[in-house]
């Protein structure tokens, strides 16, 4: 199986079976490849192992669910994504959220983790430089809000924070939905469209709506987040966006939002 076929069948198994035991190993013997290949593909596209992969990818829709279905209890959902008791899912949940489960259903869902999405060249190669995530199913929202402001962020200097730890990098995407959740509205939706991407899809067609939320992601430029008593100071290039047709195109779309953002990074 070649690398585009592997990595796409791999996540596919995936996503098909959060819900089980499913380890690194299962993974492979399902694709026909051996787990050591697996892993460097991943770590190649992914920057991450298959099983924290994996986690991710469980704790996302165990997330959605303690925000979607509050009369669910947590042992339930937990064990609706293969953890036996409540407090190993309350573990893996803290070490992706950085907090407990109870905490979390008291808040608002972000996709903190999304599915990737593969973009192929000549039939079969992977595009690197073009890693994206699955936003599909934010389409319809899409279309429904094609004239309405997107706000985008990107974290300057993940890369640097990453090499102190993945543990702070994820806790560096974490506190930058956050910062974009607490400046926006109640019916925005706060999504990633990258590693270090970020938007928010407004609710108005208002420019000054979209400025004040800017105004207030930018009054946080620079406060650390803390890792291990270390304090790493964040800060976020943004810039806003708005996709002024009759139907949204996907791709067009996804790289509208990027263009945004680059032409943000230069301001």
């Amino acid at each position: 199986m070649r690398n585009a076929a592997l990595l796409i069948a791999s996540l596919e198994y995936i996503e098909e079976h959060l819900g089980d035991d499913v380890k690194t190993e299962d993974v492979a013997l399902a694709c026909f490849c051996a787990k050591s290949t697996l892993e460097k593909m991943f770590r190649r596209f992914c920057h991450i192992s298959v099983h924290d992969y994996i986690t991710r990818r469980r704790m996302m829709g165990a997330a959605k669910r303690l925000t979607n279905a509050p009369e669910e209890s947590i042992l339930d959902i937990a064990v609706a994504y293969g953890y036996n008791t409540h407090e190993s899912f309350t573990r893996a949940f803290k070490q992706v959220w950085n907090c407990k489960p109870s905490e979390f259903r008291k808040g608002k869902y972000m996709e903190l983790f999304p599915r990737y999405r593969i973009p192929l060249e000549n039939g079969d190669e992977i595009m690197m430089e073009r890693k994206r995530v699955d936003i599909s199913e934010l389409y319809d929202l899409f279309q429904e809000r094609r004239e309405c402001f997107f706000v985008c962020c990107d974290i300057k200097h993940l890369i640097p924070i990453n090499e102190i730890s993945h543990k702070a990098g994820d806790m560096a995407i974490l506190e930058t939905m956050n910062r974009m959740r607490e400046a926006s509205g109640q019916e925005d939706v706060v999504f990633r469209i990258g590693g270090d991407e970020f938007c928010i899809l407004t609710d108005s067609r208002e420019e000054e709506y979209a400025e004040q939320i800017i105004k207030k992601i930018k009054e946080k430029n620079g406060q650390p987040i803390v890792y291990q008593e270390n304090q790493i100071p964040l800060t976020l290039h943004i810039a806003k966006f708005r996709l002024e047709q009759k139907r949204v195109n996907y791709d067009e779309l996804y790289a509208g939002l990027h263009d945004a953002l680059r032409e943000g990074k230069n301001c």
